[in-house]
């Protein structure tokens, strides 16, 4: 299988669950990204211990302060991977922190719904827009034509629980906030998509699969189905087939596409 090749990525949420196993499995290759940037909200704290020793052995792997939902925590992460990355682009961005709250249509509280929703979609939307700059710089820069994660991407993960089709789960655990959350940023990519095709910006919502992280386990109070190694695998793998036919798709970590 095509594995995912691409000079610089930025992941969010890396201390723990999908977005450490991305950087681990990246930092693995042969052929792995020149620089490999890991955000997390405490970078310093005991929950980001793990990351720090993976840094601590691969060269490339930078730690970056990055709380999503602190628009001056976003704006210096970006002046300082913009310093980092000395003059090149950005070329893959894969928004992957996010939370969820343990709900039902009679316990969602506004409160909940709010704090998930500034996480789980104005998050990835200021990130976004803090990093559009080097995106666009490595498309630019590019001698590829057409699309592709290897050239300027923006993965923002989602889920199949967001599906308004498919809600992925409902029986296992009702989690309004975070369904909600997971359905308006399958819009705000296709908008992405649609905004960022001139500058040909590849823009996917990706579902990882229902994965023993800490928050897949919790959201319901089961253990999730697949575990966090061979779902990150896939996903690379994917990552590393995408062309300009899937921009603006709702896939899977497979590739398969989702209904909205």
């Amino acid at each position: 299988m095509e594995m995912l090749k691409t000079q610089s990525v930025l992941v969010t949420g890396s201390n723990r669950g999908i977005g450490f196993e991305i950087v681990r499995q990246l930092a693995g290759k042969s052929n792995r990204p020149e620089w490999i940037f890991a955000t997390c909200r405490d970078p310093v704290g005991s929950r980001a211990q793990e990351l720090k020793n993976l840094a601590a052995k691969h060269q490339g792997v930078e730690i970056i302060p990055l709380d999503i939902t602190d628009p001056t925590s976003i704006q210096a992460a970006a002046a300082k991977v913009t310093e980092k990355l000395q003059g090149a682009g950005l070329n893959l961005l894969i928004n992957n922190a996010g939370i969820g709250k343990p709900s039902s249509l009679e316990s969602e509280t506004a409160e909940d719904m709010s704090a998930v929703y500034k996480a789980n979609v104005i998050g990835p939307m200021m990130v976004s827009q803090a990093f559009l700059p080097l995106l666009r710089k490595a498309s630019q820069e590019s001698p590829q034509k057409g699309m592709s994660c290897r050239k300027a991407a923006i993965v923002n993960m989602s889920s199949e629980g967001g599906s308004i089709t498919n809600v992925l789960g409902w029986d296992a655990g009702h989690v309004i906030n975070y369904r909600c959350s997971k359905a308006a940023l399958n819009m705000l990519t296709r908008c992405q998509a649609l905004g960022f095709a001139e500058d040909e910006i590849l823009c996917i919502a990706l579902h990882p699969g229902w994965v023993q992280t800490d928050m897949g386990n919790a959201l319901v109070g089961v253990q999730a189905p697949m575990a966090v190694e061979p779902s990150v695998q896939a996903i690379l793998n994917t990552l590393g087939r995408l062309s300009e036919k899937d921009n603006g798709t709702f896939v899977n970590w497979e590739g398969a596409a989702l209904p909205w």
